[in-house]
């Protein structure tokens, strides 16, 4: 399987999302204070949950057309921990670009984004589309990072698809992907616009990471579903195998784990940091 394809799966799952769709709506979570910042030519919207002098701060990077309101029961599931996070270029209030950009311009707008909030280092999670910008941040400015973790992410063009299937199992797997879909996205609408989405799906166009991830020399989380009908969890076996230091783990449930398991997926990750202290909280 091509990246194409996935994002293929992946569009036609989003536009399920849109309101006439929503049937189950996830619990409320604590409305995010979110604040406009101009990062060079862009302006980004953007939250910074947590005491400024948290141990860790996360920078996290939201998958394809997630917008900050969709993400914010993850965000709000880590307890010890600042989280930065903003919506992409297109997505939510940050306004589009006139042109398409790539994931390295995503990246160079990240650490701009640390720069503007005097944050050196941060804890570096990338979720789905997320997870091939946290590569790309990575890979492009390690001084930055002191752990990595890629939940349901990929290393791009070099993919694994999801097994031959019969019709009716193909449909029940994107049935299952289109119920999470629903659940996630209602607290998140309206949908992201489609010229939006369409840059996000084209800066990953001919994108992969296989023949660099050997570079990164980070702890590395890598999560993966048992059920995710968009990126089977070989493909997690696949980035982990790239990488020195990494750490496999299996998640329940589908693609969107992060989003409809929130707590879970924060719990693991903040314990994954402890297993990794700083040397700050080391001494």
């Amino acid at each position: 399987m091509t990246a194409s394809h996935a994002l293929r799966l992946d569009a036609v799952a989003a536009d399920a999302c849109r309101p006439s769709a929503v049937a189950e709506r996830v619990a409320p979570a604590t409305p995010l204070r979110c604040q406009t910042v101009r990062v060079g030519a862009q302006t980004l919207r953007i939250v910074d949950l947590g005491a400024a002098d948290a141990a860790r701060t996360v920078l996290l990077f939201n998958g394809i057309g997630t917008r900050l309101e969709t993400a914010a029961p993850f965000i709000g599931a880590f307890r010890h921990t600042r989280v930065i996070a903003f919506d992409a270029p297109g997505v939510g209030a940050s306004p589009a670009p006139l042109l398409p950009y790539r994931l390295n311009e995503v990246a160079r707008l990240a650490e701009a984004l640390l720069d503007h909030l005097g944050v050196a280092v941060a804890d570096v999670v990338g979720v789905s589309w997320g997870g091939a910008v946290a590569q790309e941040f990575a890979l492009r400015h390690p001084q930055r990072c002191t752990t990595l973790t890629l939940a349901a992410s990929w290393a791009g063009l070099v993919m694994v698809p999801m097994p031959a299937a019969t019709p009716a199992a193909w449909l029940g797997r994107l049935m299952r992907l289109g119920q999470d879909v629903l659940r996630v996205h209602a607290a998140g609408l309206p949908h992201p616009g489609q010229r939006g989405h369409l840059y996000q799906m084209l800066a990953l166009w001919g994108w992969t990471s296989w023949h660099r991830l050997h570079r990164v020399d980070l702890p590395t989380l890598v999560l993966m579903a048992a059920d995710d009908p968009l990126v089977p969890q070989i493909n997690g076996h696949l980035v982990a195998s790239r990488l020195s230091r990494a750490t496999l783990e299996t998640v329940s449930g589908g693609h969107l784990f992060a989003l409809t398991r929130p707590d879970e997926t924060a719990r693991r990750i903040e314990d994954f940091f402890a297993a990794h202290p700083l040397l700050a909280e080391a001494g």
